[in-house]
């Protein structure tokens, strides 16, 4: 009886596992992943992990964020069941001329994935300085019942690019 409760458990949380890595967006148009280092050392499970990704701004052309965040190995981990932890550090850069495909709000969702099996998520939005013509992207993860401060903020000052004059005005693109 005691055995096939375990055995039981286990295909429940491998079939949660899957469930929740296949509707995860890095899978889809997602982040791509640059590279992984490991912060500690587990001996028969993964080891916890720094994952540094890069996500185009799906809106704006010429814009890419770059983010780090922490991804829990040991048994929770292995299953794709742990709940991450809500650090995140977020850095933004123009890298081409910038083009804006659409007009946009103060605050839009720029991407979201899930950090936990059910309550929390990291978003990622953007914002427009228009005074001083600046996109700005902050990085939070949130949770259902209790959210968390912890944060990251990224600037990019919109720039001339190869010779080219003029230059795109992120307050021309702003929802009213």
């Amino acid at each position: 009886m005691k055995r096939s409760r375990y055995f039981l458990s286990g295909v429940v949380a491998l079939s949660l596992s899957a469930v929740f890595h296949l509707s995860s967006p890095a899978l889809a148009d997602g982040p791509d992943l640059i590279f992984r280092k490991s912060t500690d050392f587990k001996l028969l499970t993964p080891n916890d992990k720094l994952a540094t990704y890069v996500l185009d701004d799906p809106d704006i052309n010429g814009i890419a964020c770059y983010y780090t965040v922490h991804e829990k190995g040991g048994v929770a981990g292995m299953f794709g069941v742990a709940e991450q932890t809500s650090d995140v550090s977020l850095a933004c850069r123009q890298f081409g001329p910038v083009s804006f495909k659409d007009k946009f709000g103060q605050g839009d969702e720029v991407f979201s994935e899930r950090r936990s099996a059910l309550w929390k998520r990291l978003h990622i939005v953007r914002g427009c300085d228009s005074k001083r013509n600046a996109l700005v992207y902050m990085a939070y993860s949130d949770r259902l019942i209790e959210g968390s401060p912890e944060n990251s903020t990224s600037s990019v000052p919109i720039q001339p690019w190869g010779g080219a004059g003029e230059v795109a005005r992120c307050g021309d693109f702003l929802k009213n």
